[in-house]
């Protein structure tokens, strides 16, 4: 009998070993498929920033409605908060209020796009989404009006919902190793993004042929990213959802009311959405989501502001012409791509609080020395700071939330903190700009780098997290 039972331990060991190394294979197939899906989505999201401000400078020289309404919005602004009379400024002022409509956009779409995914699976609604996409694209090679330009970026607003989904397909890994892996290798493709795409878009707008616009090259190479995207996806990206986890509602009632809570800006904070499931998160998993969630969107709101800034500061102090600034954005990217790769990737499950405790604290001095700042010795030392942060805090904290809910719940958690950070990308630039240009540059940077302790002391709330 003893034999017996030996030989069954046995067993039972190789089959739980077996089982453990098909999770790590299938994991593996997971992280690598969602990285290349998410970078070439990226590639192609990012090829109109540098392009942006020379946009906005040829519809101006039209006599869109559109672009004259919105314009007049701009002035409004700028006269409000004293924002000097300059094509640089109103450049930056006009982007970051399409940014901004763009976000809130995103605010809208992401959770929608989460709980969707929730009903019918990962994968049917990343394609569904890339369509989307590549039809904004498609609206933006062809416009040669502002009103058909601004529509691409709608489209493209509403439909932007890989993201929140590849970090969905990421939370549903079964190993915290595995989802913390994937988490950081979803940093790296927007490290890789945000660094190549828009020195692709800016070569593809100088190079391009003097009988088109000169933005209809990149506009044609970011549907073909999309094209390819979409192929990748339907042939590569393995489902992460199962039949057996795909949530059912009940009833219309039960759909509109979860609608409500997706939609609710009040309800989004306190993750409602979740409670009203068949298996509700626990009262303290509830208390460290809402917590997660508010250090996400104040981090998010400060970064973003600051991060906005950043040009008006570089080209008032330091004369920065566009390429300097585009050579400033790539170092950072660069510098944010190789701490991902080497020390993001290591951290191990159990100190990611710790970990976004030290980014957060390297902030403070990183925005006060680029505030400060009589040399560009002094910025690029905060850069380094700042790009540590923005390589860590994110990912780790994504890391963080997708550890709640239920394996049918995960896509309505990540499409919800994406529209927290969605609607915090909104506000930050307005209120950020709004301090710089009222009160100056040094005012609105000390201000910001000292106001990162309220997520600091968020994160001593947390209870019941495992911090070793």
């Amino acid at each position: 009998m003893p034999l017996d039972l030996g030989k069954e331990f046995k067993q039972k060991g190789a089959m739980s070993s077996e089982t453990r190394s098909e999770e790590a294979v299938g994991s593996s197939r997971v992280i690598k498929s969602v990285f290349f899906a998410l970078l070439l989505d990226l590639l192609g999201f990012t090829l109109i920033l540098p392009l942006l401000p020379s946009i906005l400078d040829h519809y101006g020289q039209t006599e869109d409605g559109v672009y004259q309404s919105l314009q007049s919005i701009v002035d409004w602004f700028r006269e409000a908060v004293g924002v000097p009379m300059e094509t640089k400024y109103n450049s930056v002022l006009f982007g970051g209020l399409i940014g901004s409509l763009f976000s809130l956009l995103q605010f809208v779409s992401s959770p929608l796009t989460g709980a969707a995914s929730d009903h019918f699976g990962r994968k049917p609604l990343l394609i569904l989404t890339t369509l989307g996409l590549m039809s904004s694209y498609a609206v933006w090679a062809v416009s040669r009006s502002f009103s058909m330009f601004l529509l691409s970026r709608v489209i493209g607003g509403i439909c932007k919902g890989n993201v929140s989904l590849c970090t969905a397909m990421i939370a549903d890994l079964p190993c915290p190793k595995a989802r913390n892996k994937g988490m950081m290798m979803v940093g790296i493709a927007f490290s890789l993004g945000f660094t190549v795409g828009p020195l692709m878009g800016a070569y593809f707008a100088i190079n391009s042929s003097k009988e088109e616009v000169f933005y209809h090259g990149p506009a044609v190479l970011a549907l073909v990213f999309s094209a390819a995207d979409l192929l990748f996806i339907i042939v590569m990206l393995p489902e992460t959802l199962p039949k057996q986890n795909k949530t059912q509602v009940s009833s219309v009632t039960s759909g509109i009311q979860e609608s409500g809570d997706l939609l609710n800006p009040v309800a989004l904070f306190h993750f409602s959405a979740l409670t009203r499931t068949e298996d509700p998160p626990s009262k303290e998993k509830m208390q460290n989501l809402k917590v997660l969630g508010l250090i996400y969107f104040t981090y998010l709101f400060l970064f973003s502001g600051l991060e906005f800034t950043l040009s008006f500061l570089t080209h008032q102090r330091f004369q920065f012409t566009s390429m300097q600034q585009g050579k400033m954005f790539f170092f950072m990217g660069i510098t944010m791509a190789l701490i991902q790769g080497g020390y993001a990737r290591r951290i191990k499950p159990g100190h990611h609080i710790r970990t976004v405790r030290l980014a957060i604290i390297l902030l403070i001095p990183a925005f006060a020395l680029i505030g400060l700042a009589w040399n560009l010795k002094m910025v690029y030392i905060g850069l380094i700071l700042y790009s540590f942060a923005a390589a860590i805090v994110v990912p780790c904290l994504t890391t963080l939330v997708s550890d709640h809910g239920s394996a049918n719940q995960k896509g309505t958690v990540m499409g919800i903190l994406r529209s927290l950070g969605a609607l915090a990308r909104a506000l930050g630039p307005i209120v950020a700009s709004s301090v710089y240009w009222i009160a100056g540059a040094e005012t609105c940077f000390i201000i910001s780098s000292t106001s990162f302790i309220i997520p600091l002391v968020l994160l001593r709330r947390l209870g019941g997290l495992k911090q070793e």
